[in-house]
């Protein structure tokens, strides 16, 4: 027996179309480099807002159309003004400033 291995030569990978390709060119998706993201910034910390549960207007964009609190994650808030976010939605929510759910 021979000291060297059969290796089976694979044809080249086709691409298949479905990466989808970034604003900047990049291909993104599928381990091809690595992926960045803008860092979202909690707006109450940057622009020094107090939450406030009367202040309805605010809070709305805190909710989907559905009524439901959005994440963390979707709206870049901080913890701790996540925490007091949801507080104040409950609050809104329980005088009927903001509806539980959508029609």
């Amino acid at each position: 027996m021979s000291d060297e291995k059969y290796v089976e030569e694979r044809p080249p990978r086709q691409d298949r179309g479905d990466i989808q390709e970034g604003r900047d060119g990049e291909d993104r998706g599928r381990g091809k480099g690595k992926v960045y993201f803008k860092k979202k910034v909690c707006k109450f910390c940057v622009q020094k807002l107090k939450i406030n549960y009367k202040d309805a207007d605010v809070l709305r964009r805190f909710i989907t159309e559905r009524g439901k609190i959005l994440p963390r994650r979707i709206t870049g808030t901080c913890a701790k003004h996540q925490r007091a976010l949801a507080l104040a939605i409950k609050q809104a929510r329980s005088i009927a400033l903001l509806p539980f759910v959508a029609e």
